[in-house]
C-alpha cells in the first residue's frame, strides 16, 4: 500500500493532516506482482509454443530418366547491330527465325536453346528473340555468356 505522508496542501493549516491528526492514506493497488507474473506467463508461452520450420514441400520425381544421348543444343548469337545467327548461320529475317524456332519446338525431345547476346546490342533485339521463344513454346531457354557483364 502506498501513503501519503504529508507534503503541501490541507485546509487546516496542519500540512495535510486532518482535524484528527491522523495523515491520509491512499490505497491503491501495488501492480509490481502482476506485473512479475504476467511477464513469467509470457516466458512460459514462448518457450512452450513449437518451433516453426519454414519448408518449401516440393513433389520431386522419384527415379529421373537417364539420358544417355545429351540434348542437342542450338546456340543463337545476337550480335551488336541486331543480326541474330542460329548455330553460326545467319538468320534473314525475323520470319526465318520464327520457321526455325517452331521447327526445334515441334521436335519430341526439344533441343536447349542458347542465346547469347552481344553487349552492346539493344535489349530490343534481344527481347525479341527470347518473346518468339516463348510464344512458339520453347521450354529449354538460357541467357549464356552473361557473367562476363558481373562486374
Amino acid at each position: 500500500m502506498a501513503m501519503n505522508v504529508g507534503g503541501a496542501g490541507g485546509t487546516d493549516g496542519l500540512g495535510g493532516l486532518g482535524g484528527s491528526g491522523e495523515p491520509e492514506l491512499l490505497i491503491d493497488i501495488n501492480t509490481t506482482p502482476l506485473i512479475d507474473v504476467m511477464l513469467v506467463l509470457l516466458i512460459m508461452l514462448i518457450i512452450t509454443i513449437p518451433i516453426q520450420t519454414h519448408a518449401v514441400k516440393m513433389n520431386l520425381p522419384v527415379d529421373a530418366p537417364a539420358h544417355s544421348v545429351p540434348p542437342e543444343t542450338v546456340t543463337i548469337v545476337v550480335d551488336a547491330d541486331g543480326s541474330i545467327l542460329w548455330n553460326g548461320q545467319l538468320v534473314p529475317g525475323k520470319a526465318e527465325l520464327e520457321t526455325r524456332m517452331h521447327a526445334a519446338a515441334a521436335m519430341t525431345e526439344q533441343p536447349e536453346l542458347h542465346l547469347r547476346p552481344h553487349k552492346l546490342v539493344k535489349y530490343q533485339h534481344v527481347a525479341m528473340v527470347m518473346a518468339a521463344a516463348q510464344r512458339l513454346g520453347l521450354k529449354k531457354v538460357g541467357v549464356i555468356g552473361n557473367e562476363r557483364f558481373g562486374n
